[in-house]
């Protein structure tokens, strides 16, 4: 019964040792690219919405690439626009874009690197390509 035991045991151990290893903690690039990637997103999404405000037409654009050091202008002009404060939708991606700013600068500040400073970059976004078929 005892080895049964300690073979169950070291078993268990070394299943919780590989699920440990494949699951690396994220980095400040990491967090900082789906952060990125989420609030385009959900702008894209409030941007065709049939049942939003529509002052959310008017909201500056929203196209994020975080190795455009103009993402940090973007970011703040976003934050700082005054319309559309009566739609909730919109206070939670203010919120989300304040989060992504603060982590730009503060945390993730020495990790990144800008790798353009093109503004008209984030103005028009490039459109993933499409299948033909």
């Amino acid at each position: 019964k005892l080895p049964a035991m300690k073979m169950l045991l070291l078993l268990t151990a070394l299943l919780s040792a590989a699920l440990l290893a494949s699951a690396a903690p994220p980095t400040c690039y990491s967090r900082v690219l789906s952060l990125s990637k989420e609030i385009t997103e959900s702008f894209k999404e409030l941007q065709t919405s049939e049942t939003v405000d529509s002052c959310v037409k008017t909201l500056p654009r929203l196209y994020l690439d975080i190795h455009n050091y103009c993402v940090l202008a973007k970011l703040r002009d976003f934050v700082a626009y005054p319309g559309c404060d009566r739609v909730v939708e919109v206070n939670e991606l203010k919120e989300k874009a304040r989060s992504l700013y603060t982590i730009l600068i503060s945390y993730c500040r020495r990790d990144l690197v800008f790798l353009t400073d093109d503004c008209n970059a984030l103005e028009i976004p490039i459109s993933p390509p499409t299948e033909h078929s």
